[in-house]
C-alpha cells in the first residue's frame, strides 16, 4: 500500500480547525514562534483531543507525520 500525503488544510480539518488558507496563516501567526523547548503536541493552545491526535500521528509515524512536521516547522519560525 502506498503512503498517502496529506495537505495542511486536511490536517487543520482533522484538528477541528478551519482549513481555509487565510485562517491557517492567522493561526500560525498567532502562535508563532513556538518555544523551542516545547514539543508541538505539548503547546498550550491545543485542546487535549488535538494534542492527542498530534502525538499519535508523530509516535506512529503515520502518513500524517510529514504534514505534522511541516506544521511544527511553521510554528517555530518567527512570522515575517
Amino acid at each position: 500500500m502506498s503512503p498517502h500525503y496529506h495537505q495542511f488544510c486536511e490536517l487543520f480539518a482533522q484538528l477541528g480547525l478551519s482549513g481555509n488558507e487565510k485562517d491557517i496563516a492567522v493561526f500560525i501567526q498567532r502562535h508563532s514562534p513556538l518555544d523551542p523547548r516545547t514539543r508541538l503536541e505539548d503547546a498550550p493552545f491545543w485542546t487535549p483531543a488535538q494534542a492527542a491526535l498530534l502525538r499519535e500521528e508523530l509516535v506512529g509515524d503515520a502518513d500524517w507525520a510529514e504534514v505534522v512536521d511541516q506544521l511544527n516547522l511553521a510554528l517555530r519560525e518567527p512570522m515575517r
